[in-house]
């Protein structure tokens, strides 16, 4: 029997308020057994870029990243918006480590090749060192990532939170039992999206794609689950997507093989 591993997703929106932040932390405390949390920042970060008088550039819903949005993104998410969740976590009594991609190279990336469009600094994953992640957990660390990580040629890269989380889960899951946490706005997947109780309690494949083809399941909850259904098949055993203040419930959506 393996040791089980819970890694949690969370958005920008939940720990860049210090109410949900706050939430979050003492239900993320409440979690059992070994686990990871990953993160996003994007609202602070677009609004630090304001300030800083750099203009931020969106492609359907995907952050251009320039040299000078790189620094921004660079500061805030591996700097603010991730020593706030570790603080917060030490005060509870949870001993957690802030990381980037970068930090002992824990998670190795490529620069995005340009097709249609050019995202400018933004890194798609190679490599994640689960066995360095998995000396830390055993150590009693709980790894909080925030989502950069690097070339491995000194160039930071701006990479998306939910494919951090998986492309981990992925790896650890050759060590780990591991179930994968994907935190939103809603309870879980929903039937109707007028209708917040209208969860979708557990999807398989086949479900999902007459779900999508029935127009049911739309825009971005379609990349999220085929993340999931793409973690499942790499060996991670169970993937929820629920609400954030949901995660030590048994609500939301699941997916098993």
């Amino acid at each position: 029997m393996r040791e089980k591993l819970t890694i949690i997703k969370v958005g920008g929106k939940i720990v860049e308020e210090e109410a949900t932040l706050r939430q979050l932390l003492d239900d993320f405390v409440g979690v059992e057994g070994h686990k990871v949390l990953v993160h996003g920042g994007g609202r602070s970060a677009t609004k630090i870029a304001t300030l800083l008088g750099i203009e931020s550039k969106m492609v359907n819903g995907r952050r251009i990243t320039d040299e000078e949005t790189l620094k921004v993104v660079t500061m805030v998410y591996g700097g603010l918006v991730n020593k706030n969740i570790v603080a917060g976590l030490q005060a509870r009594g949870v001993n957690a480590l802030g990381l980037t991609g970068a930090d002992m190279n824990v998670i190795r990336s490529v620069k995005r090749p340009i097709k249609d469009v050019d995202y400018g600094f933004v890194g798609d994953v190679e490599k994640v060192d689960a066995s360095l992640l998995s000396d830390l957990i055993h150590k009693g660390v709980v790894p909080v990532m925030a989502p950069l990580t690097h070339d491995g040629q000194g160039n930071m890269l701006n990479t998306n939170a939910d494919t951090i989380a998986g492309e981990t889960a992925k790896s650890l899951s050759t060590l780990f039992d591991v179930t994968l946490v994907y935190c939103f706005e809603k309870k879980g997947v929903l039937r109707d999206e007028n209708d917040d109780d209208s969860v979708i309690p557990q999807i398989t494949r086949g479900e999902f794609e007459q779900y999508v083809a029935d127009g049911v399941i739309q825009g971005g909850m379609i990349p999220k689950l085929e993340n999931s259904f793409e973690a499942i098949n790499a060996g991670v055993s169970e993937v929820i997507i629920t609400l954030a203040s949901a995660i030590s419930e048994n609500g939301g959506t699941r997916i098993k093989k």
